[in-house]
């Protein structure tokens, strides 16, 4: 899809994959619940029990690219409402998500995002695509770190999220978009990791973007800047 937003550069797009290259997210254990005892001192936590995990062709209205794949439930419930917010904010002449290319991790709580497709003008079009750095990318990762807790960026542009609930966690990853996002889609170019709350408090935004609302707001406005949709 040709997008007519002007296009930031790779390296301020993908920035938050090396700020948060050294962020490791482990998945959900297989293992059996520990038993209802106290551990020994020093000891780690109990693992998280296995979850029972549930075929799912669709993310919301969007079929899955590649067919039917198994996710924890209340993770595809996340992102049923995630792709619903993402596309109640995105322009009115595009289509609800028509497919969604991704992978999900075998324990069915972390999911890869590859692209999204709409249909306009009886064509399907790439709304977000992976490999392609514009504005539409950095919209998609606002959307995305306003319904999961942590979202990463990889090498080739893909985005994967871990299941979990949203809000502001003061991550790497989370000040890593905050800053690519004031600089990007705010027009903030002096923002860095030092005063880019301060510099979205003085652009009028409101609420701290660093508290659980406030960073609920900065991220939805952060999308609808990149979609080119905050006037309706």
């Amino acid at each position: 899809m040709t997008n007519p937003i002007t296009s930031p550069s790779r390296r301020r797009i993908l920035l938050g994959a090396a700020v948060a290259s050294a962020v490791t997210v482990t998945g959900a254990s297989a293992a059996h619940a520990a038993p209802p005892t106290a551990p020994p001192a020093g000891a780690a936590p109990p693992a998280r029990p296995a979850q029972p995990l549930v075929a799912r062709d669709r993310i919301a209205t969007a079929r899955l690219a590649g067919g039917p794949a198994r996710f924890q439930a209340d993770f595809h419930e996340r992102l049923d409402a995630w792709l619903a917010f993402w596309s109640a904010n995105s322009p009115r002449s595009w289509s609800t998500p028509a497919e969604v290319e991704g992978t999900v991790s075998a324990a069915g709580d972390e999911f890869t995002l590859h692209a999204i497709r709409i249909s306009r003008d009886d064509e399907t079009r790439d709304a977000f695509a992976a490999g392609r750095v514009d504005a539409a990318h950095l919209a998609t990762l606002a959307s995305l770190h306003h319904h999961f807790p942590s979202v990463r960026v990889q090498a080739g542009g893909a985005l994967r999220v871990t299941d979990g609930p949203a809000g502001w966690t003061g991550s790497a990853e989370q000040v890593a978009f905050a800053v690519t996002a004031c600089r990007e889609l705010w027009g903030l170019r002096a923002a860095d990791a030092t005063n880019w709350r301060k510099r979205v408090s003085q652009a009028g935004h409101g609420a701290d973007p660093a508290s659980r609302s406030g960073w609920a707001a900065f991220t939805r406005a952060s999308l609808r800047r990149g979609l080119r949709t905050e006037s309706y």
